[in-house]
């Protein structure tokens, strides 16, 4: 019952302040980009809490307890992937100055395609980067509280009720109240690891000496077989013939697997619509640069805490499972059997039930803050670049509003089903962490599809409508193409780089937009859009009052 009671306050917290400091004009400019007015360090935190997704809080640590040193190439690839964000995209971006990706690809080639279908690629990487966070909820849910309400089981009820609250919340709260929750959530979320870090460490825990004693035999994991678990080698992805270990490279990757779920992870993030379009929201270029450096700064903190709790987990959870019960029942052989355990048992072990509650409930803001993302940019997507510009041209504010709040309805609701059919035990034995996995096929759609002609759009003059048509087509058909290939094939040999395909995907959308670009016209106004994206404030003013001078002198003119 307490359980239950902590997280209805949790719920209705996030609600209360969302709610509380929502707009007090209705207007599409607020709903989506509050105003311009978001500050460095709010900003900074709020695309944390953005980014810092249940594939962050739960699943680095989860890919980190089940294959060690390979589970950190997913925070290596996560943190890494706001680089070149902040070298070739933020202050570009924000100068030019739109509502989302679809509406700066489209002003940018000054094109109804392009924006278009921009607009499907967004709504498919919202779905895919939704239906994981959906599922980490149902998780959360099944250990945390255990059971379900009105005859459903504790998973689903996790997935409905996560959905239903965050829905209410974006839609009521818009992008100012989102931005102020998503701040406050990603500093419990930091607070929480900095909480657990402290007492494992406390406890006795030593990181070089643990790592050394995990790598001293190989590898093994849990794997169902028929209606039993057993232990079973982990294969080592360099080297068959020889066992894996926690400490070396190759338990789930091999050299190449490892280059292109980085490349996957490190591209992706450029191309992910909520992150990018919070960056609309920021007062100025330079504005924008800054909440980068500050993000990369605390994305390498956190992901190092959460390496280290991974690893922590692996062996206090093997030293501890034969004298608690509770523990044992969730293991084979001293190991979890779903990896996203990690941190929830992690934090029992060290705080109780108490513990296990606060890990839930960090857990479950991750999940909500990035949801709330995730359905704004699709609200900014139909909404925005579809219903005012294309169904109703002539929308009142209050039309436009509601055209967004029912995006975000429509969007949480396909999401919330995909995740409803999703079995995560049947799934523990092919990924290190199913969450993690599932996460970066929408880092690998962005990647593929949108990152590429992103920066040749802001970069290549010579970038035309008709070649980023080309280009995203390709990365996505390609990208998706070998992921199913991929998931059919499995995850051994060449499989491994099918499943994270933007090492081969993203160089062929950017070789077909290249090459399509110079076979078309790029826009007329070319040398006002380049202005406009790489200008200073002083050159863009400079251009106005040579505008205006030019206007007076024909003016007078004409009356002579």
């Amino acid at each position: 019952m307490t359980s239950i009671v902590l997280l209805v306050v949790l719920l209705v917290a996030v609600g209360s302040v969302a709610v509380l400091i929502r707009p007090q004009r209705a207007s599409t400019f607020e709903f989506y980009l509050a105003g311009r007015r978001v500050g460095v360090v709010t900003n900074a935190c709020a695309i944390c809490g953005d980014y810092f997704s249940a594939a962050s809080f739960l699943g680095v640590a989860a890919a980190v307890y089940a294959s060690g040193l390979d589970g950190m190439w997913y925070a290596t690839g996560f943190a890494a992937g706001f680089v070149p964000v902040l070298l070739f995209i933020a202050a570009p971006l924000r100068r030019f100055g739109e509502f989302s990706i679809p509406d700066f690809l489209g002003r940018r080639l000054e094109s109804h395609s392009v924006r278009l279908t921009s607009v499907a690629i967004v709504q498919l990487i919202i779905l895919a980067y939704l239906v994981p966070q959906a599922v980490a909820s149902g998780i959360i849910w099944e250990l945390f509280i255990g059971r379900g309400i009105g005859g459903l089981s504790a998973y689903a009820t996790g997935v409905l009720v996560s959905t239903v609250v965050i829905m209410l919340m974006v839609a009521l709260g818009g992008m100012r109240g989102t931005t102020w929750t998503q701040a406050v959530q990603f500093l419990l979320l930091l607070a929480i690891f900095v909480w657990l870090a402290i007492l494992v460490l406390v406890s006795g825990f030593s990181y070089t000496d643990e790592l050394r004693e995990l790598s001293a035999r190989p590898l093994a994991n849990p794997v169902e077989a028929g209606d039993s678990w057993r232990l079973e080698p982990v294969t080592n992805r360099l080297h068959p013939g020889d066992p894996a270990y926690f400490g070396e490279p190759g338990g789930q990757y091999s050299q190449l697997g490892q280059f292109a779920l980085i490349l996957s992870l490190a591209l992706g993030t450029a191309g992910l619509p909520h992150i990018m379009n919070r960056y609309f929201t920021s007062p100025t270029g330079t504005a924008a640069r800054m909440t980068t450096v500050w993000v990369v700064g605390l994305a390498g903190l956190f992901y190092i805490l959460a390496v280290l709790l991974g690893t922590a987990a692996r062996a206090v959870i093997r030293d501890v499972a034969a004298d608690l019960p509770w523990v044992a029942e969730l293991t084979t052989g001293g190991i979890l059997r779903v990896p996203e355990y990690a941190l929830l048992v992690l934090g029992q072990i060290f705080g109780g039930r108490a513990g296990l509650g606060l890990i839930a409930v960090g857990a479950l803001v991750a999940v909500l803050s990035t949801i709330a993302g995730l359905l704004l940019a699709s609200a900014a997507s139909w909404g925005h670049d579809i219903y005012e510009r294309y169904i109703n041209p002539r929308a009142t504010q209050r039309q436009a509003l509601w055209a967004g709040r029912a995006a975000v309805a429509v969007v949480a609701v396909v999401s919330a089903a995909f995740a409803l059919g999703v079995r995560p035990e049947s799934l523990t034995g092919l990924f290190p962490s199913i969450v993690a996995t599932m996460v970066t096929w929408a880092f690998v759609l962005a990647g593929s599809a949108l990152t590429p002609v992103f920066i040749l759009a802001i970069w290549w003059r010579r970038t035309t409508g008709p070649g980023a048509v080309a280009g995203m087509i390709t990365g996505a058909v390609v990208a998706v193409g070998m992921s199913v290939t991929g998931l059919l094939l499995g995850d051994s040999g060449y499989g491994q780089v099918l499943l994270t395909p933007t090492v081969v995907s993203a160089p062929c959308a950017a070789a077909v937009t290249a090459a399509v670009s110079l076979a078309t016209r790029p826009p007329a106004d070319l040398d006002g859009i380049w202005l406009r994206m790489h200008g200073t404030a002083a050159d863009r003013r400079a251009v106005r009052l040579a505008r205006l001078t030019v206007a007076g002198f024909a003016r007078r003119g004409e009356r002579r």
